[in-house]
């Protein structure tokens, strides 16, 4: 059969010692694979080239639709974003899967107990805090946007319901925040049982996210699968990760339509690079998803019954086990598992329709849902810089207002601080100025508010501007703590 091509980027620190160990396993099963290496990592970086990869390996990558990455380092302290998060918002990997199993032979308190753990959790992969869109509003106030999006929420539950329903699982926990945070966490938590409708045979429930985290660590065999939003889902997999032995055990695949990654989470471990001692599992894991996503099942499961028989059989790398007889290097372990590779079958099944050449867009794709209503602009949040009483503040906006606007409130650090409020309140030098239109007025235009920021501008000043919107006569703005 015509053999699949895979964009491989070995990674930074022992990325590369892993890497070769996996693909050693890999080539014993006989998989019809071919390995195109792309240039990515810290030192591409550092040659300039600020994606942390060359023009080159992102046409690969984009060509062939599969990449196999190794763990990579940003150099810290100049400015870069991280080449993890770059690639994965880049190429709208919109879905990041984790599974988190126990393994025999890896020792942890729920082996001990008898306790069995094998969850999958799915984290949203593109947005929230992970925008990474901050500011300093004023010297002393750092501000980060929180996107979540309807398209990106919908496309990640979808994702989460059909493997669900591939893996047979009973059960999908929507994990959230939205008791606190009602519009992000709960558009999130919306389109979650929105999709849950189309899956009547998985039981769909939802858990705020703190529980959840206290939940995992006493009883994690309650939870079957698991998904989350960006910053709560990196957080959580990673307590997961330590239920079943470290990140060294955890296999991840970012989902995307055009793209998916598949790498070890861990870290590239520049202490004991070049050693041979690193333990390739995490990566071999992921390898085994990469083999079933591209409909190479036999062989998945062939590499993770002979990885498991491995483990069982005490042979170990130095970061885990007992017994320094059965202590291996990267190389003696992978030789290990080849040499108890049982292979029975292979039968290809493309699942995917996997194609090679991937379409070139002309354009960027616009996701949108239909709109729900009309859409109102009701007033704007004004966020200024100030060390002034909230008194003088309100008397400064007043004093500029035209008849059709009315100032409703003010908060600082998201605490209602006027028209009621406590002087026990520790205020900092920036406030929310909301202004809304009067009941009865008119919708406000942009013109409207843009000529006020103008006005009170001479007085005050502005850091930024938020317009209060209405969709079908709802509010969609959240209210300020003791409003």
């Amino acid at each position: 059969m015509q053999k699949i091509k895979i964009a491989v980027a070995k990674g930074d620190g022992i990325g590369p010692e892993i890497m070769d160990a996996t693909l050693s396993v890999i080539g014993a099963t006989g998989a019809p694979l071919e390995f195109e290496f792309v240039d990515m990592g810290k030192g591409w970086y550092e040659k300039g080239f600020s994606s942390g990869m060359t023009p080159e390996a992102k046409e690969t990558i984009e060509r062939l639709g599969i990449l196999l990455k190794g763990p990579m380092e940003t150099p810290k302290g100049k400015g870069m974003k991280s080449i993890n998060v770059t690639a994965r918002k880049m190429w709208s990997t919109y879905a990041n899967k984790r599974v988190f199993k126990s393994l025999n032979g890896v020792e942890t308190v729920f082996s001990k107990a008898g306790i069995p753990i094998d969850i999958t959790m799915v984290r949203e992969n593109i947005e929230d805090t992970y925008g990474g869109i901050e500011h300093m509003l004023t010297e002393d106030v750092a501000l980060c946007r929180r996107f979540i999006t309807r398209p990106g929420s919908m496309q990640v539950h979808k994702y989460t319901f059909e493997m669900a329903r591939k893996k047979g699982a009973k059960k999908v926990t929507c994990g959230h925040k939205a008791n606190i945070m009602k519009l992000t966490d709960g558009l999130f938590l919306e389109c979650f049982y929105e999709v849950a409708k189309d899956y009547p045979e998985i039981k769909a429930t939802d858990i705020i996210v703190d529980d959840l985290a206290m939940k995992l660590v006493a009883r994690p065999n309650d939870f079957e699968v698991l998904v989350l939003p960006n910053l709560q889902g990196d957080i959580l997999s990673d307590l997961c990760a330590g239920l079943v032995g470290g990140l060294g055990f955890a296999p991840s695949a970012n989902i995307g339509d055009n793209v998916c990654i598949f790498e070890a989470v861990h870290g590239s471990a520049p202490d004991i690079a070049g050693k041979n001692i690193a333990n390739p599992t995490a990566l071999l894991i992921s390898s085994c998803m990469m083999l079933r996503h591209l409909g190479l099942t036999d062989e998945a499961i062939a590499i993770e019954n002979s990885l498991y028989h491995t483990l069982q059989q005490g042979f170990h790398t130095v970061d885990f086990g007992t017994g320094a007889e059965q202590q291996l290097d990267t190389t003696e372990f992978s030789r290990q598992i080849i040499e108890n590779l049982q292979i029975t079958k292979r039968t290809y099944v493309n699942t995917l329709n996997l194609t090679q050449e991937q379409n070139e867009r002309k354009v960027y794709q616009m996701l949108q849902t239909p709109s729900k209503g009309e859409a109102i602009v009701n007033g704007a949040d004004f966020f200024i810089e100030s060390t002034e009483q909230p008194q003088v503040i309100a008397h400064k906006f007043k004093d500029k207002l035209p008849e059709n606007m009315s100032l409703i409130m003010m908060s600082n650090r998201g605490t209602q601080v006027y028209p009621n409020g406590s002087l026990l309140t520790d205020c900092v030098n920036q406030f929310r100025v909301r202004v809304e239109r009067e009941p009865g007025a008119p919708p406000l235009t942009a013109d409207d508010i843009l000529n006020f920021a103008k006005e009170i501008s001479r007085s005050i000043k502005i850091c930024s501007i938020e317009w209060l919107m209405m969709y079908g006569g709802v509010k969609s703005y959240s209210l300020a703590q003791g409003q």
